[in-house]
């Protein structure tokens, strides 16, 4: 199987080798590592030189965090757009910034999201330049935002990582062909299943999101790729297939959105 969305340079680098070496034995072929920034790209980027065919970069800024300065967002737009376009899958991880607002209106602050919108649209006006796919950190109300903008790029190949949302952004992600990506809480969190049986099977994948901790069955535990197995065999009776039939179906659907 493939981890559809990982923070493999967020992990400590002797903990990232021993997963690493063990990944084939266990039934994981590949890894989508998303970045934080430019200098997670740096690191990302190094980890895949290491890894060939195992680990495929993307590049991006995470919004969950301050914003860039001008001058690091240009180096950073700069420095995708110079790569080479077969040495990286994807943009991302790109998005809005919906748990950062949350906690500061829950602080009584303001939080103003426009200087977040235009960074998606600028980092979005580049993955359309460059022809590549975007995964997105757009949750809830947010994802309608972030629909907004991909029609206005005419960007069709579209993943939303760990998403939750209402059912208008639910319909319309569906309209649009948008993927999306289950995490190891679909084992205990009812929201996420009701989910996993709405949206339509050809348009889901499988990740961790790690270094990211669950609870449940994960509770303490080092957040592992091999954790797609259990979000597969889950997924799968859901809709009543076998857990072959549900990772078929899932590395199936990884392949084609990131052309693996």
């Amino acid at each position: 199987m493939i981890d559809a969305h990982i923070h493999l340079e967020q992990y400590e680098p002797e903990v990232s080798e021993q997963m690493l070496s063990e990944l084939p034995t266990l039934g994981i072929e590949a890894l989508i590592a998303v970045s934080m920034n430019l200098d997670s790209c740096f690191r990302t980027q190094k980890l895949a030189a290491t890894y060939p065919g195992m680990v495929h970069p993307a590049y991006g800024f995470h919004p969950e965090q301050p914003l860039p300065q001008e001058t690091e967002l240009s180096n950073l737009l700069e420095w995708i757009e110079r790569q080479d376009r077969e040495d990286f899958i994807a943009v991302g991880e790109i998005g809005l910034p919906y748990y950062s607002r949350a906690e500061a209106l829950e602080r009584g602050e303001a939080f103003d999201m426009e200087p977040y919108i235009q960074l998606l649209d600028q980092l979005l006006g580049l993955a359309a330049r460059i022809d590549k796919p975007v995964v997105l950190h757009a949750v809830y109300e947010d994802a309608l935002i972030a629909c907004d903008l991909l029609e206005k790029h005419g960007i069709k190949r579209a993943h939303f990582h760990w998403f939750k949302g209402p059912e208008e952004a639910i319909v319309r992600m569906i309209n649009n062909g948008c993927y999306i990506s289950f995490t190891p809480d679909i084992l205990y969190e009812p929201e996420i299943q009701e989910l996993a049986r709405r949206y339509p099977p050809q348009l889901v994948m499988a990740e961790t999101d790690g270094p990211w901790p669950f609870e449940g069955p994960f509770a303490g535990k080092i957040t592992h790729p091999s954790m797609i197995l259990d979000v597969a065999a889950a997924w799968g009776a859901l809709h009543g297939y076998t857990t072959g039939q549900a990772e078929e179906i899932l590395i199936a659907n990884t392949r084609r959105f990131y052309s693996l």
